[in-house]
């Protein structure tokens, strides 16, 4: 037998191998929702509601489709047709998500003329506490206002705000959730999102480790890295749409989540430097794709999810590198924990579960 020859029988079995676990982790995903119990919802509320979107695809899908099943009419509007909207459907509620970036200068005056109209007004800050600068100011506008962000609750309660309550972010299962995926997809490692400084430091520090590896890296400013070269061809330095993200989430053994830091600098826009304490949209999303996640530690992770049963964690790169080689030779511990994760998200960290509770707090007559 030639050399040819052995190297196809290998590329061959390992071809059905993967393709093999691939159909075996999909199968255990399959099983695992079919053991999901239903969420018991309350009836439609009385409210009617403007939602003002901000354009987070995978964020907003979720809180509409909520919103409709939920409420007596869910109204969706962009940010520069807020007032105008407001001022024809006379809702109970508008609804905006975070309020910043794509939110047109002189927003606020929007949300005070329609409080004016007797309607009843709340954001949801879910960038916290990267924009604190801007949404210190932008919160007083508001009747009420929810964040992500257990560490901000504080922060909007002693610039005056009355109304402020933590609400966590959530999984929409209709976009993340187990799919099939193609070999194109189908990697040992990925991580996707953009090189913040915290993130560089790691991936230079584990470049040796991973060149040899089926890596996927996906983000802007990838470049930063000391040991791009190492690491170039395994980087796409481009966004990747929600759909593609799925699959590669489900094609990929280990996806790693690296929170962002929260310290005031070029990236951030967070003078006072508060922390970073809550978990991050992507915890839920990797998870409720019923794929193995480790993810550095934030303070309010364990309300959420049990280190070791249902996520894995690191707090250095020595860790993250011990783990993804510890995981990567024991598929059935790595599945077992994936499949958990799935469990836990569908069950308690949904949008529709998120919304039931904001819908409660809102206390409209």
């Amino acid at each position: 037998m030639n050399a040819l020859s052995i190297l196809n029988k290998s590329d061959a079995n390992e071809g059905f191998e993967d393709g093999y676990l691939e159909g075996y982790r999909f199968g255990g995903c399959q099983a695992v929702l079919e053991r999901v119990v239903k969420l018991n919802l309350p009836g439609k509320s009385k409210y009617r509601v403007l939602y003002i979107s901000q354009g987070f695809e995978a964020i907003d899908c979720g809180v509409i489709q909520a919103l409709q099943d939920l409420t007596a009419q869910c109204i969706v509007g962009a940010p520069e047709s807020a007032l105008a909207l407001a001022a024809s459907a006379r809702p109970d509620l508008v609804l905006v998500m975070n309020g910043l970036h794509v939110f047109p200068p002189g927003y606020e005056e929007q949300i005070r003329a329609i409080r004016e109209m007797g309607i009843h007004t709340a954001i949801w800050f879910v960038d916290d506490p990267y924009f604190t600068d801007d949404t210190g100011r932008i919160a007083l506008s508001y009747d009420v206002v929810f964040t992500h962000e257990v560490e901000c609750v504080e922060l909007y309660r002693r610039i005056g705000h009355k109304r402020v309550h933590y609400l966590p972010l959530a999984a929409n299962p209709a976009m993340f959730r187990p799919v099939r995926t193609s070999p194109e997809y189908r990697y040992d490692i990925c991580f996707i999102g953009n090189a913040f400084w915290n993130r560089v430091e790691i991936f230079d520090q584990l470049a040796s480790y991973l060149q040899d590896k089926k890596v996927f890296i996906a983000g802007m400013h990838w470049d930063r890295m000391a040991n791009y070269s190492k690491l170039s061809p395994s980087i796409q330095q481009d966004w990747i749409v929600p759909e593609k993200t799925v699959s590669y989430y489900n094609g990929s053994k280990i996806v790693i989540n690296i929170h962002r830091p929260a310290t005031t600098g070029s990236d951030n826009r967070n003078g006072m430097n508060i922390p970073g304490g809550s978990i991050n949209p992507r915890t839920y999303e990797i998870s409720s794709c019923g794929t193995l996640q480790i993810t550095d530690i934030r303070s309010d992770l364990t309300l959420y999810y049990e280190p070791g049963y249902d996520i894995e964690t690191f707090t250095d790169a020595a860790e993250l590198r011990e783990k993804i080689d510890y995981y990567l030779n024991h598929d059935q511990e790595r599945l077992h924990i994936a499949w958990r994760s799935l469990w836990t998200t569908r069950q308690k960290h949904t949008f529709h579960e998120r919304i039931v509770r904001l819908l409660a707090e809102l206390n409209i007559p």
